[in-house]
């Protein structure tokens, strides 16, 4: 029903309908975009620290619920401080991105690969167990070494050290992430 104001105004009740419903889908769309961004890293191309947890709680639920396993990936770059120093922060970025990036490419598509933070990332392997994860590390280990990154036409080697930790029946998403963490410095340390 249109009140005389509108029919005064020149208004279509029909097209201001139309066009708030496509205004109120823009916001939706851009809420949930929001959304999504806010668990990605903001450099790379794999998800934030929140992204990455929140990816291990609902892993860390499949796998009590169905007795399934999984293993933790914890990465930390060996060197990366000297790539920032001998060749600029864009040049640390763009290894971070190149190794974001060989990571995604090594993991399959129900996997999840995570920044944590400055040099360290976080993969999750679901039914993988302790093996199938060390057999993983040493691959990407051996990828990142023979991956042949340049900036600006000058070498910057990298590496990294792998922690891995199989899921035991954690309950503390931060608990699993600090046993991946302790087994990535024994490594580092062992060297």
């Amino acid at each position: 029903m249109t009140d005389a104001a509108d029919i005064d105004s020149g208004l279509d009740p029909q097209a201001e309908i139309a066009r708030l419903r496509a205004e109120v889908e823009a916001l939706r769309a851009r809420a949930e975009a929001a959304e999504a961004a806010a668990d990605y890293d903001v450099l790379t191309p794999v998800l934030n620290r929140r992204g990455f947890v929140a990816a291990m709680q609902r892993t860390m639920a499949y796998c009590s619920r169905y007795n399934v396993p999984a293993v933790l990936l914890y990465l930390d770059l060996d060197g990366f401080k000297g790539v920032n120093d001998s060749l600029g922060h864009a040049a640390g970025d763009a290894a971070l991105v190149r190794v974001a990036g060989l990571l995604l490419d090594n993991v399959r598509a129900t996997d999840a690969v995570g920044r944590l933070g400055g040099d360290e990332f976080g993969l999750l392997l679901l039914n993988a167990g302790i093996d199938e994860g060390r057999e993983k590390a040493a691959g990407l280990k051996a990828a990142l070494e023979e991956a042949d990154f340049r900036y600006d036409d000058r070498p910057a080697p990298l590496a990294g050290s792998f922690g891995v930790r199989a899921f035991a029946g954690q309950t503390d998403v931060e608990t699993w992430l600090a046993e991946a963490d302790a087994a990535m410095w024994v490594r580092k340390r062992g060297r």
